[in-house]
């Protein structure tokens, strides 16, 4: 968490006042689509494990925190809101991956002119844990409510912070021998000042 929050000092981001920090986005900009459109140069991805509260129980799904970079220097929560949030469309039970949570690998890469290389590999353990991160967003409460997605944070990047013509994310459970996939593609339109 740390390393991330110094990555993002680096291109002029300040320090959240707390962590976690929770920014509220409008439910619109989810989306499974496999291209989003995104103004400008400026936006990246982040793979993210997402919690998912639906009326039969609480889920796990992937996705990426699509986030404008230039506009998140002087304001991230504004910054939220100007890209599309792409998720798998396949979820998991929290149940099922509860009891060996710390063995799942969160990872993505990224396609620059071509060339696919590693973004981010780690193991979810590295983050905080889906119950802590409910419990803070509810002030102790164990439920996070129905109908609502919580992505939870990133890791650190291993290759540079920035576009990318396409971004691949994976959710890896070796216990159970199964991955969450999704991958999408930007499309920029023009910027004009």
């Amino acid at each position: 968490m740390e390393h991330h929050i110094a990555e993002l000092q680096v291109i002029g981001v300040a320090r959240p006042r707390t962590v976690p920090c929770f920014y509220r986005v409008g439910a619109d900009l989810l989306t499974t689509a496999s291209e989003i459109e995104v103004t400008g140069p400026d936006s990246s991805g982040e793979a993210e494990f997402v919690l998912i509260s639906l009326a039969e129980g609480l889920c796990v799904g992937l996705g990426s925190d699509h986030t404008d970079r230039k506009v998140e220097a002087y304001g991230v929560t504004v910054s939220k809101q100007m890209c599309p949030k792409p998720i798998c469309r396949e979820l998991w039970p929290f149940d099922s991956v509860k009891g060996h949570w710390d063995s799942l690998i969160l990872r993505s890469s990224v396609t620059r002119a071509g060339e696919t290389s590693l973004y981010q590999e780690g193991l979810v353990s590295r983050m905080l844990a889906p119950e802590d991160l409910i419990s803070r967003y509810a002030e102790g409460a164990m439920v996070l409510p129905v109908d609502s997605a919580m992505y939870c944070g990133t890791m650190p990047l291993l290759a540079a912070m920035g576009s990318a013509d396409t971004f691949t994310l994976e959710l890896e459970d070796p216990v159970l021998g199964r991955s969450l996939k999704h991958s999408y593609t930007c499309r920029e339109l023009p910027y004009n000042d």
